[in-house]
Protein backbone atom coordinates (compact mmCIF):
# COMPACT_ATOMS: atom_id res chain seq x y z
CA UNK A 1 0.00 0.00 0.00
CA UNK A 2 1.16 3.48 -0.88
CA UNK A 3 0.51 6.65 1.03
CA UNK A 4 -0.10 10.01 -0.32
CA UNK A 5 -1.48 13.37 1.30
CA UNK A 6 -3.19 16.39 -0.45
CA UNK A 7 -1.09 18.54 1.26
CA UNK A 8 -4.67 20.96 1.31
CA UNK A 9 -7.49 21.65 3.09
CA UNK A 10 -9.64 23.18 -0.04
CA UNK A 11 -12.71 20.11 -0.36
CA UNK A 12 -12.93 21.03 -4.38
CA UNK A 13 -9.25 20.26 -4.72
CA UNK A 14 -9.72 16.99 -2.16
CA UNK A 15 -12.50 15.48 -3.65
CA UNK A 16 -10.67 16.36 -6.89
CA UNK A 17 -7.38 14.52 -5.73
CA UNK A 18 -9.29 11.23 -4.82
CA UNK A 19 -11.24 10.84 -7.85
CA UNK A 20 -7.93 11.60 -9.53
CA UNK A 21 -5.92 8.57 -7.80
CA UNK A 22 -9.21 6.10 -7.72
CA UNK A 23 -9.59 6.63 -11.80
CA UNK A 24 -5.98 6.94 -12.63
CA UNK A 25 -3.54 5.19 -10.25
CA UNK A 26 -4.40 1.76 -10.72
CA UNK A 27 -1.14 0.23 -10.30
CA UNK A 28 -0.99 -0.23 -6.39
CA UNK A 29 -3.64 0.39 -3.17
CA UNK A 30 -3.44 3.63 -1.68
CA UNK A 31 -4.52 5.14 1.31
CA UNK A 32 -4.86 9.19 1.80
CA UNK A 33 -5.23 10.90 4.39
CA UNK A 34 -6.92 14.98 4.61
CA UNK A 35 -8.60 17.09 6.11
CA UNK A 36 -11.46 19.84 4.76
CA UNK A 37 -11.70 23.49 6.12
CA UNK A 38 -15.31 23.93 7.21
CA UNK A 39 -17.55 22.00 4.81
CA UNK A 40 -20.66 20.24 4.04
CA UNK A 41 -19.88 17.17 2.03
CA UNK A 42 -23.32 15.88 0.60
CA UNK A 43 -23.93 12.43 -0.82
CA UNK A 44 -23.97 11.71 -4.44
CA UNK A 45 -27.66 11.49 -4.73
CA UNK A 46 -28.82 14.48 -1.95
CA UNK A 47 -30.67 17.48 -2.24
CA UNK A 48 -28.75 20.19 -0.38
CA UNK A 49 -32.06 22.13 0.67
CA UNK A 50 -33.55 19.01 2.31
CA UNK A 51 -29.96 18.70 4.38
CA UNK A 52 -28.24 21.94 5.05
CA UNK A 53 -29.28 24.61 7.57
CA UNK A 54 -29.20 27.74 5.47
CA UNK A 55 -30.13 29.96 7.95
CA UNK A 56 -27.24 28.83 10.66
CA UNK A 57 -24.60 28.95 7.94
CA UNK A 58 -25.55 32.71 7.17
CA UNK A 59 -22.52 34.83 7.87
CA UNK A 60 -20.14 31.86 7.89
CA UNK A 61 -17.65 30.81 5.34
CA UNK A 62 -18.67 27.18 5.10
CA UNK A 63 -18.18 25.49 1.39
CA UNK A 64 -20.51 22.73 0.20
CA UNK A 65 -19.39 20.38 -1.98
CA UNK A 66 -21.18 16.93 -3.83
CA UNK A 67 -19.24 13.71 -3.50
CA UNK A 68 -19.25 10.87 -5.98
CA UNK A 69 -20.06 7.83 -3.49
CA UNK A 70 -23.75 7.70 -1.92
CA UNK A 71 -24.75 7.56 2.07
CA UNK A 72 -25.95 11.15 4.05
CA UNK A 73 -24.62 14.64 4.16
CA UNK A 74 -21.67 14.85 6.80
CA UNK A 75 -20.01 18.36 8.42
CA UNK A 76 -15.98 18.84 8.24
CA UNK A 77 -13.64 20.70 10.45
CA UNK A 78 -10.33 20.89 10.85
CA UNK A 79 -11.21 18.76 14.28
CA UNK A 80 -11.98 16.09 11.37
CA UNK A 81 -9.56 13.44 9.64
CA UNK A 82 -10.63 11.92 6.39
CA UNK A 83 -8.95 9.16 4.72
CA UNK A 84 -9.59 7.34 1.83
CA UNK A 85 -8.78 3.55 1.37
CA UNK A 86 -8.11 2.57 -2.74
CA UNK A 87 -8.03 -1.17 -3.16
CA UNK A 88 -8.93 -4.16 -6.24
CA UNK A 89 -11.97 -5.32 -5.73
CA UNK A 90 -12.49 -7.09 -8.86
CA UNK A 91 -15.59 -9.16 -7.76
CA UNK A 92 -18.01 -6.94 -7.37
CA UNK A 93 -20.86 -9.71 -6.76
CA UNK A 94 -19.29 -10.56 -3.06
CA UNK A 95 -18.57 -7.11 -2.24
CA UNK A 96 -19.65 -6.69 1.12
CA UNK A 97 -19.66 -3.19 2.68
CA UNK A 98 -18.45 -4.33 6.38
CA UNK A 99 -15.18 -6.45 5.49
CA UNK A 100 -13.55 -2.97 3.17
CA UNK A 101 -14.36 -1.29 7.25
CA UNK A 102 -12.65 -3.39 9.10
CA UNK A 103 -9.32 -1.71 8.69
CA UNK A 104 -10.31 1.25 9.72
CA UNK A 105 -11.90 -0.14 12.99
CA UNK A 106 -8.94 -2.61 13.07
CA UNK A 107 -6.56 0.44 13.36
CA UNK A 108 -8.68 2.07 15.84
CA UNK A 109 -9.35 -1.25 18.42
CA UNK A 110 -5.51 -1.09 18.86
CA UNK A 111 -5.81 1.98 20.59
CA UNK A 112 -7.64 0.63 23.26
CA UNK A 113 -11.28 2.36 21.78
CA UNK A 114 -13.74 0.18 21.92
CA UNK A 115 -15.28 0.41 18.41
CA UNK A 116 -17.56 -1.45 16.47
CA UNK A 117 -19.68 -1.29 13.29
CA UNK A 118 -23.12 0.34 13.77
CA UNK A 119 -26.14 0.66 10.79
CA UNK A 120 -25.10 0.47 7.46
CA UNK A 121 -21.94 2.37 6.95
CA UNK A 122 -20.60 4.06 10.83
CA UNK A 123 -18.34 3.11 13.27
CA UNK A 124 -19.08 3.65 16.83
CA UNK A 125 -17.64 4.35 20.11
CA UNK A 126 -19.70 3.45 23.27
CA UNK A 127 -22.68 4.71 21.08
CA UNK A 128 -21.58 7.44 19.99
CA UNK A 129 -20.85 7.87 16.20
CA UNK A 130 -16.79 8.88 15.29
CA UNK A 131 -17.30 7.75 11.86
CA UNK A 132 -18.98 7.55 8.77
CA UNK A 133 -18.38 6.06 5.58
CA UNK A 134 -18.88 5.41 1.88
CA UNK A 135 -18.11 3.43 -1.03
CA UNK A 136 -17.69 3.41 -4.76
CA UNK A 137 -16.58 0.63 -7.19
CA UNK A 138 -15.04 1.80 -10.67
CA UNK A 139 -13.53 -0.59 -13.39
CA UNK A 140 -12.35 -3.14 -10.46
CA UNK A 141 -11.15 -0.67 -8.04
CA UNK A 142 -12.71 0.11 -4.54
CA UNK A 143 -13.16 3.64 -3.01
CA UNK A 144 -14.05 3.36 1.16
CA UNK A 145 -13.32 6.70 2.36
CA UNK A 146 -14.68 7.93 5.64
CA UNK A 147 -14.59 10.52 8.46
CA UNK A 148 -12.86 10.10 11.63
CA UNK A 149 -14.00 12.63 14.58
CA UNK A 150 -11.19 13.22 16.48
CA UNK A 151 -11.94 16.83 18.29
CA UNK A 152 -14.60 18.34 15.73
CA UNK A 153 -16.82 21.35 16.82
CA UNK A 154 -20.06 18.89 17.62
CA UNK A 155 -22.49 21.70 17.80
CA UNK A 156 -21.03 22.77 14.51
CA UNK A 157 -21.61 19.00 13.34
CA UNK A 158 -25.39 19.11 14.58
CA UNK A 159 -26.32 22.54 13.94
CA UNK A 160 -24.88 22.63 10.35
CA UNK A 161 -27.23 20.01 9.08
CA UNK A 162 -30.45 20.84 11.66
CA UNK A 163 -33.02 21.02 8.90
CA UNK A 164 -36.74 20.99 9.49
CA UNK A 165 -37.86 17.36 6.95
CA UNK A 166 -41.38 18.37 6.83
CA UNK A 167 -39.96 21.76 4.92
CA UNK A 168 -39.45 20.14 1.58
CA UNK A 169 -41.12 17.08 0.21
CA UNK A 170 -37.55 15.86 -1.10
CA UNK A 171 -37.44 13.15 -4.11
CA UNK A 172 -33.91 12.61 -2.77
CA UNK A 173 -32.40 10.78 0.34
CA UNK A 174 -32.65 11.82 3.85
CA UNK A 175 -29.56 11.62 5.90
CA UNK A 176 -29.72 9.56 8.60
CA UNK A 177 -28.76 11.84 12.01
CA UNK A 178 -27.25 9.63 14.54
CA UNK A 179 -25.67 10.74 18.08
CA UNK A 180 -21.99 12.00 17.91
CA UNK A 181 -18.96 11.94 19.37
CA UNK A 182 -15.10 12.77 19.64
CA UNK A 183 -12.88 9.95 19.51
CA UNK A 184 -10.18 11.95 21.81
CA UNK A 185 -12.97 11.71 24.34
CA UNK A 186 -12.66 7.97 24.73
CA UNK A 187 -8.66 7.87 24.50
CA UNK A 188 -7.20 6.16 27.66
CA UNK A 189 -4.17 8.38 27.06
CA UNK A 190 -4.13 11.81 25.84
CA UNK A 191 -3.18 12.66 21.87
CA UNK A 192 -3.15 15.42 19.71
CA UNK A 193 -5.07 15.29 16.12
CA UNK A 194 -1.41 15.69 14.62
CA UNK A 195 -0.05 12.34 16.39
CA UNK A 196 -3.49 10.72 15.70
CA UNK A 197 -2.86 11.24 11.82
CA UNK A 198 1.15 10.34 11.75
CA UNK A 199 -0.88 7.14 14.06
CA UNK A 200 -3.03 6.14 11.42
CA UNK A 201 -0.48 6.59 8.28
CA UNK A 202 1.84 4.54 10.26
CA UNK A 203 -0.44 1.50 10.99
CA UNK A 204 -0.90 1.12 7.52
CA UNK A 205 2.29 1.83 6.15
CA UNK A 206 5.41 -0.14 7.22
CA UNK A 207 8.29 2.31 5.92
CA UNK A 208 9.09 5.49 4.50
CA UNK A 209 9.48 4.27 1.21
CA UNK A 210 5.80 3.87 0.41
CA UNK A 211 5.27 7.45 1.54
CA UNK A 212 4.71 9.70 -1.91
CA UNK A 213 3.93 12.35 -3.84
CA UNK A 214 2.23 12.81 -7.46
CA UNK A 215 3.74 14.76 -9.51
CA UNK A 216 3.19 18.40 -10.59
CA UNK A 217 1.61 18.06 -13.96
CA UNK A 218 -0.85 15.67 -11.80
CA UNK A 219 -1.42 18.34 -9.35
CA UNK A 220 -2.31 20.47 -12.48
CA UNK A 221 -4.68 17.88 -13.76
CA UNK A 222 -6.35 17.58 -10.03
CA UNK A 223 -6.71 21.11 -10.05
CA UNK A 224 -8.28 21.55 -13.26
CA UNK A 225 -10.74 19.11 -12.35
CA UNK A 226 -11.76 20.98 -9.08
CA UNK A 227 -12.25 23.63 -10.82
CA UNK A 228 -14.69 22.13 -13.58
CA UNK A 229 -16.11 20.06 -11.54
CA UNK A 230 -15.54 20.02 -7.90
CA UNK A 231 -16.43 23.74 -7.58
CA UNK A 232 -18.90 23.96 -9.91
CA UNK A 233 -22.17 24.99 -9.52
CA UNK A 234 -23.98 22.32 -11.84
CA UNK A 235 -22.53 19.52 -10.32
CA UNK A 236 -22.94 20.69 -6.13
CA UNK A 237 -26.23 21.93 -7.01
CA UNK A 238 -27.63 21.18 -10.59
CA UNK A 239 -27.52 17.58 -9.81
CA UNK A 240 -29.83 17.51 -6.43
CA UNK A 241 -33.61 16.01 -7.22
CA UNK A 242 -36.92 17.66 -7.88
CA UNK A 243 -38.22 18.79 -4.73
CA UNK A 244 -41.32 21.15 -3.71
CA UNK A 245 -41.77 23.83 -1.83
CA UNK A 246 -44.60 25.26 -0.05
CA UNK A 247 -44.41 27.56 2.98
CA UNK A 248 -46.69 30.58 4.29
CA UNK A 249 -46.28 33.78 6.30
CA UNK A 250 -48.70 36.43 7.86
CA UNK A 251 -47.72 40.22 7.41
CA UNK A 252 -49.88 43.18 8.54
CA UNK A 253 -50.29 43.96 4.71
CA UNK A 254 -51.61 40.02 4.02
CA UNK A 255 -50.92 36.77 4.12
CA UNK A 256 -48.68 35.42 1.30
CA UNK A 257 -48.22 31.80 0.53
CA UNK A 258 -46.03 30.71 -2.07
CA UNK A 259 -45.62 26.75 -4.07
CA UNK A 260 -42.73 26.00 -5.69
CA UNK A 261 -41.13 23.16 -7.58
CA UNK A 262 -37.38 23.21 -8.23
CA UNK A 263 -35.55 20.87 -10.23
CA UNK A 264 -31.80 20.47 -10.48
CA UNK A 265 -31.74 23.61 -8.42
CA UNK A 266 -33.52 25.81 -10.24
CA UNK A 267 -36.95 27.27 -10.27
CA UNK A 268 -39.65 24.86 -12.25
CA UNK A 269 -42.72 27.08 -11.53
CA UNK A 270 -43.31 29.21 -8.80
CA UNK A 271 -47.28 30.66 -7.85
CA UNK A 272 -48.16 32.91 -5.19
CA UNK A 273 -51.27 33.22 -3.41
CA UNK A 274 -52.51 34.93 -0.43
CA UNK A 275 -55.00 37.62 0.80
CA UNK A 276 -53.24 40.64 -0.29
CA UNK A 277 -54.40 43.80 -2.36
CA UNK A 278 -52.47 43.21 -5.48
CA UNK A 279 -53.04 45.91 -8.02
CA UNK A 280 -51.25 44.22 -10.64
CA UNK A 281 -50.86 40.23 -12.13
CA UNK A 282 -47.79 38.48 -11.22
CA UNK A 283 -47.73 36.50 -14.20
CA UNK A 284 -44.87 37.89 -16.11
CA UNK A 285 -43.26 37.83 -12.54
CA UNK A 286 -43.30 33.33 -12.42
CA UNK A 287 -42.60 33.14 -15.64
CA UNK A 288 -39.21 35.16 -15.64
CA UNK A 289 -38.70 33.17 -12.35
CA UNK A 290 -38.84 30.13 -14.23
CA UNK A 291 -35.43 28.44 -14.69
CA UNK A 292 -33.66 30.91 -11.83
CA UNK A 293 -31.60 29.24 -9.72
CA UNK A 294 -32.69 28.70 -6.78
CA UNK A 295 -30.47 30.81 -4.37
CA UNK A 296 -31.76 34.38 -2.91
CA UNK A 297 -29.43 36.50 -4.86
CA UNK A 298 -30.22 35.00 -8.19
CA UNK A 299 -34.12 35.17 -7.31
CA UNK A 300 -33.63 38.91 -5.80
CA UNK A 301 -32.59 40.48 -8.88
CA UNK A 302 -35.19 39.09 -11.12
CA UNK A 303 -37.76 40.56 -8.25
CA UNK A 304 -35.89 44.07 -8.11
CA UNK A 305 -36.58 44.29 -11.50
CA UNK A 306 -40.45 44.68 -11.00
CA UNK A 307 -42.70 46.58 -8.66
CA UNK A 308 -43.21 44.71 -5.72
CA UNK A 309 -45.84 46.34 -3.68
CA UNK A 310 -47.80 46.66 -6.37
CA UNK A 311 -47.79 43.03 -6.98
CA UNK A 312 -47.71 41.73 -3.67
CA UNK A 313 -49.85 44.65 -1.89
CA UNK A 314 -47.11 46.71 -0.10
CA UNK A 315 -45.69 43.12 0.98
CA UNK A 316 -42.21 43.92 0.92
CA UNK A 317 -39.50 42.55 -1.50
CA UNK A 318 -37.60 41.18 1.97
CA UNK A 319 -40.46 39.71 3.05
CA UNK A 320 -41.27 38.36 -0.56
CA UNK A 321 -37.47 36.77 -0.04
CA UNK A 322 -38.00 35.60 3.81
CA UNK A 323 -41.44 33.45 2.23
CA UNK A 324 -39.97 31.55 -0.39
CA UNK A 325 -36.78 30.78 1.24
CA UNK A 326 -38.24 29.88 4.41
CA UNK A 327 -36.13 32.84 6.49
CA UNK A 328 -36.30 33.50 10.20
CA UNK A 329 -35.37 36.49 12.14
Amino acid sequence: MLYLETGSTDPYYNLAFEDYVLSNKRDENYLILWQNKNTIVIGKNQNPRAEINYEYLKGKDVKIVRRKTGGGAVYHDLGNLNYSLIVEADDSENLIFKNFMKPMLDCLKNLGLKAEISGRNDIVIEGKKVSGTAQRLLKGRLLNHGTLLFNSNLLEVADALNVDPKKYKSKGINSVKSRVGNISEFLKEEMTLKEFWLYIRNYFIENSSQIIELSNKEKEQIRELADEKYSDWNWNFGSAPKFNIHNKRYFKMGILEIYAEVEKSRIKNIKFFGDYLALVDDADLRKELEGVKFQEYEVRKIIEKYDVKSIFGSIEIDQVLDTIFNRTG
